[in-house]
């Protein structure tokens, strides 16, 4: 059965994204009409552009954020660096594999002599605590979710944070980096294995801070949302859950690069029976615009400090 899994995990991310890509192509033929008619005024533009500074400050505090990661376990980071060094590798999750820019994130993290397994440990204690912010203010603002869709998917998610909440306790995390600092000990025999590093205290402000990261992006949303259309106060709370979930299952589930496809597919799912399908249509496609040339830009202005900086030294 292992060896089954194991052949067909690859052949699992293709069927997922070609599964959501037949389903937004599907709801796109059947109201392509509707997108046609759907037009961006002149304010519409400049909510449009907000939307972009917004996101793109968005992943700056998200940078910002694996600095305090680092910095719970002990280590000396400078948050310039640390959000130079998210935004340049933050690109790379658009590459299959959907891994590579942590792998990024682990290799200048070891150049600057922060150990392999902090530096793992943090790149992957970074998904959890967005996993649980996501959770978080789904639940908060889900009173509509679960009066339309019954309270199962609410109670589901209150388990799911739950379980995310527990794994990011001292108790779970500090084994994890022992273990992986006994497997890099066994790589190098001959030298001698270091203090481990541990986290003393449950990692409270960095969770704050993704929850900040993820208010950022719900108003990058809800932004484009207006700039195609008006939204009503009621609806906000409707828009933000299920922009939490959408984006949550963009970045869990396998083969979705980025989350593409995945976040369009749920957002149109848990929206279609409450927004008009030209207006929701629209309105996903305009945000992973927004969303990927947030992170373009991000990537890019980075670089061109890096270039700064080596420059003036």
């Amino acid at each position: 059965m292992k060896l089954l899994i194991s052949r067909l995990k690859p052949y699992l991310r293709w069927l997922i994204l070609g599964g959501t890509l037949f389903f937004l192509g599907k709801v796109l033929k059947d109201n392509w009409q509707q997108v046609a008619a759907v037009r961006v005024e002149a304010r519409g533009w400049g909510w449009l552009a907000i939307a972009l500074g917004i996101t793109l400050l968005a992943h700056i505090c998200a940078g910002w954020v694996w600095s305090l990661i680092l910095q719970a376990f002990k280590q000396s980071v400078n948050p310039g660096w640390a959000i130079q060094t998210y935004l340049k590798t933050n690109i790379a999750k658009y590459i299959p594999g959907n891994v590579w820019h942590f792998y990024g994130r682990i290799v200048v993290a070891t150049r600057v002599e922060i150990a392999l397994e902090i530096a793992t440990v943090s790149v992957l204690l970074e998904p959890l605590l967005m996993a649980a912010s996501a959770l978080l203010v789904a639940i908060l603002c889900s009173h509509q979710i679960a009066a339309r869709f019954g309270p199962g998917g609410v109670l589901a998610q209150w388990l799911g944070l739950l379980l995310v909440l527990v794994a990011l306790h001292p108790r779970v995390l500090n084994p994890i980096v022992q273990l992986l600092s006994k497997l890099k000990q066994k790589g190098n025999a001959g030298e001698e294995p270091p203090s481990p590093v541990q986290l003393t205290s449950y990692p409270l402000v960095p969770f704050a801070g993704e929850l900040g990261f993820l208010m950022l992006r719900s108003m990058g949303f809800l932004l484009t949302f207006w700039a195609i259309s008006p939204i009503e106060l009621d609806e906000i709370p409707l828009l933000v859950s299920v922009f939490s979930l959408s984006w949550l299952l963009g970045l869990v589930v396998p083969g979705a690069p980025g989350g593409i496809g995945v976040f369009e597919a749920t957002a149109i799912a848990l929206l279609g029976k409450t927004i008009s399908p030209g207006t929701l249509l629209s309105v996903v496609a305009l945000y992973r615009l927004i969303s990927v040339l947030a992170e373009a830009i991000g990537a890019g202005l980075a670089w061109l400090d890096e270039q700064r900086l080596q420059t003036r030294q």
